[in-house]
């Protein structure tokens, strides 16, 4: 079998299991399964930027809550429906990644991370700041004001798991693929070769300043998906999913996972999500377990989970 033809049933493969694993999870699992799913294509649009751009940012949670603002805002004030309130979020994610690509992709470097944490910063206060329509750290619930989602034959409500799943499963397989159709092409050639050696691929005639500006709307608009699907999935939207934590998350996630890897943002969301609940079930100080085995798992993988299976035994690994 060809590379392209192993690459290809490796993905579906995953989605394919994915996709049975709601008909024998637990309760409690299954509704975790599609919490990581959704947090896992907030990953995969991290990763599109980090991992195969080489642009480190620790504002991607402003990309996250403008897909989770522009979607529970809509739904709460101006009653729309579930599709309408996901491309809203959708489109309020790419924008915003367009606007702040204008004036952050005039930086490099260190000064390109300092300018994406600060216009994060700007953003989580903007949500406090205006807290008698975001209610702030507060948050709102939407469940009152969302109708079920509406297939057209046929409506199911968010409040049934399997809804949630497989929407979370859907989001996150389109990003999942996205993102390999983006590795496996001209374009991500391109990003890839921004990401080693920057001057050399500008002495080739590419703008990369212009490739880099699409890398930077590709991975909001991924963001901003899997923030539009939280709130409609899980009803909830707060000011701490503005916060820095949600921006130094996918950083972990994917170089747990592997960065620079299409599956790394899954096993790295999946594994976090579960190191970090079964460490605060044993103990009140969680965060120090789970910092002893990231540096653990750094220091054995380097290059993430599946940067180090790629690297030692599946070279063809995308």
């Amino acid at each position: 079998m060809s590379v392209g033809g192993r690459v290809l049933l490796l993905h579906l493969g995953i989605v394919a299991l994915l996709f049975a694993a709601q008909f024998v999870l637990p309760a409690y699992h299954h509704g975790a399964a599609a919490r990581i799913l959704v947090l896992a294509a907030f990953a995969v649009g991290y990763n599109v930027l980090f991992g195969y751009t080489g642009l480190l940012s620790l504002g991607h949670a402003m990309f996250f809550a403008a897909g989770l603002y522009g979607a529970g805002l809509s739904v709460f004030y101006l009653g729309f429906g579930a599709w309408g309130a996901l491309g809203l979020g959708i489109l309020s994610g790419l924008l915003l990644a367009f606007l702040f690509g204008l004036v952050a992709l005039r930086t490099g470097g260190v000064a390109f991370l300092i300018v994406t944490l600060m216009f994060a910063q700007a953003c989580f206060l903007t949500t406090l700041y205006f807290n008698e329509i975001t209610f702030g750290d507060q948050g709102f619930v939407i469940s009152r004001q969302l109708g079920p989602l509406d297939l057209g034959l046929a409506q199911f409500p968010f409040a049934e798991p399997a809804v949630k799943y497989n929407m979370a499963l859907a989001v996150f397989a389109a990003c999942f693929a996205g993102s390999l159709l983006l590795v496996r092409s001209p374009l991500g050639r391109v990003l890839v070769a921004i990401r080693e050696n920057e001057p050399r691929t500008r002495m080739l005639g590419y703008d990369t300043w212009r490739y880099k500006l699409l890398a930077l709307v590709i991975s909001g608009a991924m963001s901003a998906a899997a923030g539009a699907t939280y709130a409609l999935l899980f009803s909830y939207v707060g000011s701490t999913f503005a916060s820095i934590q949600y921006s130094i998350y996918p950083l972990l996630w994917t170089l747990l996972g592997g960065l620079g890897t299409t599956i790394g943002p899954l096993l790295g969301t999946g594994l976090m999500y579960y190191l970090v609940d079964v460490s605060s079930g044993l103990t009140s100080a969680y965060l120090l377990i789970v910092g002893l085995a990231l540096v653990v798992l750094v220091v054995w993988f380097p290059k993430g989970i599946m940067g180090a299976l790629r690297e030692r035994w599946l070279p063809w690994l995308p």
